[in-house]
């Protein structure tokens, strides 16, 4: 029994058990939430509707990306970092 679920402008299918990493969900550990549920599917058949909860695990960070520009011969040098903000979720049921 699997789910097709959207959360953070991306999609993520997954099964009961699961650990995913998301963008940033509001919450504390140990919190319920409710995804929104594209599709659901069981034994070959595949329905829309259906309801996945997931259980907020942790609130981490991703790795550094570094972002850097460049103009030649301008003296034009600018180096960032970047850190997305993730949330770890256990999924609890679909169904």
């Amino acid at each position: 029994m699997f789910a097709v679920v959207r959360t953070g402008g991306k999609q993520y299918r997954v099964a009961t058990d699961d650990k995913i990493l998301v963008e940033k969900i509001d919450g504390e550990a140990g919190t319920s939430v409710q995804l929104e549920t594209l599709m659901f599917g069981d034994a070959g058949t595949v329905t829309t509707g259906g309801s996945v909860t997931a259980e907020i695990v942790a609130q981490t960070k991703g790795d550094k990306v570094i972002v850097f520009k460049k103009r030649r011969r301008h003296n034009y040098r600018r180096k960032n970092g970047h850190r997305q903000q993730l949330t770890v979720l256990k999924i609890t049921s679909v169904g």
